[in-house]
């Protein structure tokens, strides 16, 4: 079958993906060049998603997308509020933590995108359109204040994840 929605964010996970590994391709340092890349890209990611694909699947079946989207919104803040601090290694494992379990839950069989794409059949060029034009979201550089990794934290615990734990596992 035929997924093109599916296809368009998978292909955009595994760009992402390949961003991090570069930026953290030496383990005694970041790249922040790289980060900086894959920082940005994360978060026009989930613009794309929340702006575009999820009221577009709304407006078909609402009830249906009001009980699947709360779970992904809450990853889509934990993320975003991990992308404030400053990178260190210990964040970069939550951030791949998270991303792990999300990218999954989306991209498996029956998940969120095979969800989405059904619900907007006959859409499907007009939303990649519209995808294509998205602008990256404006950052600024990031935060090395207390506050931004403790924000952070109470966004994943949010999203049901415990930074402490994922951090201390091997």
């Amino acid at each position: 079958m035929n997924k093109p929605l599916h296809e368009f964010f998978t292909n955009d996970h595994h760009r992402l993906e390949q961003l991090l590994n570069k930026a953290t391709a030496h383990p005694e340092e970041i790249d922040m060049d790289y980060y900086h890349q894959f920082r940005k890209g994360l978060l026009r990611h989930i613009k794309m998603e929340e702006k575009t694909m999820f009221p577009a699947a709304k407006k078909v079946n609402e009830s249906l997308m009001q009980e699947l989207i709360p779970r992904f919104r809450l990853e889509h803040g934990a993320l975003t509020a991990l992308m404030v601090p400053p990178p260190t290694f210990e964040l970069i494992k939550a951030i791949r933590n998270v991303l792990e379990k999300h990218d999954l839950a989306e991209e498996e069989p029956g998940g969120l995108y095979d969800v989405c794409e059904a619900l907007t059949q006959g859409q499907t060029q007009e939303l990649l359109d519209v995808l294509a034009t998205i602008e990256e979201v404006p950052v600024h550089p990031p935060n090395p204040a207390p506050i931004a990794i403790e924000s952070a934290r109470r966004a994943l615990a949010r999203a049901g994840y415990d930074y402490d734990a994922i951090v201390s596992q091997p």
